[in-house]
């Protein structure tokens, strides 16, 4: 049996829609801003620190296990080990998931976990024809060699094929991300109205908590960035409801109702609960339980029952035990066919295995701060981020128990339990 997980702190950047406040900041520096932030927190010197464990999905070409890079440049001695995990969207999850296993195993007594990205920073690639060609062009060695190469080339050849849309691509059903919330939609008739008005609450709640100064207890200022620039004040429904779908003309998927690409980084310092003293900060919190499950890769976006059925069967709690929930806004349309499918006794009989309906998540109790679509998704930090957050948001209620989930491109689903004391 697992130890119970300690957080002894958890900090963020501000999260920044792609190409816009943070574009020059690199993934590197990102994460490095939020370690050193956690450890500030966390009152723990950098050379306490055994292991790094930072999540990352897009992988920047010159900075190959970027957790290693991140913990040299947070201060944290050459002789500590570091290393990158890659879930996906859940990757911000699975580092401190990593992390907790090292922990119970005795490797370590003090972990920094985490997620970095910097969405900005995905490539334009291109095409595998220009590319052979580009090829060929090097190693031409003469003037004649390289005209010759050269008169090949077409203007076809110069149309660079986006990184973010090939990584948003699943590779084994073929469809994109946003095409399998469309799917999700149809299956359980979500309108477009209903997944405007989602997306508009997701931007009334975290401009709400933006103003009261809640998100900025978990946020460090970068540069002259102090705060997320994705949440709206001024958003409403009529124009949400102008938007055309993205994905499928006749659908009802659109970039409002969606998650923005976003660049941003989160940390949090770890031990085992049995491993604090007297001398330790009061924790955060603590992570108790967590279930991950598979599912369709074409209904990516239902990964959350699953995973979350896993976990209540594991620790035989019930949505009910819970205070607080957090479910990662991918898109609307997956939010709200999650809520869907854990209320339905057809889902849970032919999907799931079970006699009745999971339960029912009270949507005053969901994402009290805004989720993805207002603040951002940065792949490989929003597990983390969606941690912090919801411990954050226990404490301050005075409230005990929270569930965090979220859906993963392939086809996964994460869920984690955290409380406020154990």
């Amino acid at each position: 049996m697992n130890k119970p997980l300690a957080i002894l702190s958890g900090m963020r950047t501000p999260f920044c829609k792609a190409y816009t406040s943070l574009t020059d900041v690199h993934a590197v520096d990102l994460g490095v801003a939020a370690v050193t932030a956690a450890l500030e927190q966390a009152k723990v010197d950098s050379d306490s620190i055994d292991e790094v464990v930072m999540g990352n999905v897009s992988a920047p070409a010159d900075a190959a296990n970027i957790a290693r890079v991140v913990a040299l440049k947070s201060g944290i001695p050459q002789d500590r080990i570091a290393h990158t995990v890659n879930r996906n969207c859940a990757s911000g999850m699975e580092s401190i998931l990593t992390a907790w296993q090292i922990l119970n195993e005795g490797r370590a007594s003090t972990i920094v976990a985490g997620g970095t990205e910097s969405m900005s920073g995905i490539p334009l690639l291109v095409r595998p024809s220009a590319a052979k060609l580009l090829t060929a062009l090097s190693r031409a060695k003469s003037m004649g060699a390289k005209l010759k190469v050269l008169a090949k080339l077409r203007p076809k050849h110069f149309k660079p094929v986006p990184g973010v849309m090939l990584g948003l691509t699943d590779p084994f059903c073929g469809l994109n991300m946003g095409q399998t919330a469309e799917k999700l939609a149809r299956e359980f008739n979500i309108s477009r109205e209903d997944q405007d008005r989602f997306a508009l609450d997701s931007h009334v709640k975290a401009a709400e908590a933006r103003e009261r100064c809640f998100l900025s207890g978990e946020i460090t200022p970068l540069s002259d960035v102090e705060k997320d620039n994705g949440p709206r004040e001024n958003q409403t429904l009529a124009a949400l409801q102008k938007l055309r779908p993205v994905f499928d003309k006749d659908g009802s998927v659109t970039a409002g109702n969606s998650c923005p690409l976003t660049d941003g980084a989160a940390a949090v310092v770890l031990t085992t609960a049995d491993a604090l003293d007297v001398n330790s900060v009061k924790p955060l919190g603590y992570v108790t339980g967590y279930a991950i499950a598979g599912c369709d890769p074409s209904r990516m976006g239902l990964g959350p029952v699953y995973a979350t059925a896993k976990l209540l069967k594991q620790t035989g709690l019930q949505l009910s035990n819970f205070d607080l929930f957090e479910i990662n806004e991918a898109f609307a349309a997956q939010v709200l066919a999650c809520l869907a499918a854990f209320e339905s006794d057809d889902f849970a009989t032919s999907e799931l295995g079970l006699s009745k309906a999971v339960g029912t998540i009270p949507r005053d109790r969901l994402n009290v701060h805004g989720g993805a679509i207002a603040l951002g998704h940065p792949v490989g930090t929003t597990g983390t981020r969606m941690i912090i957050t919801l411990l954050r948001a226990l404490n301050e209620q005075g409230l005990h128990r929270g569930l965090a989930t979220l859906c993963v491109g392939g086809g996964q689903g994460v869920a984690m339990v955290v409380e406020t004391a154990v």
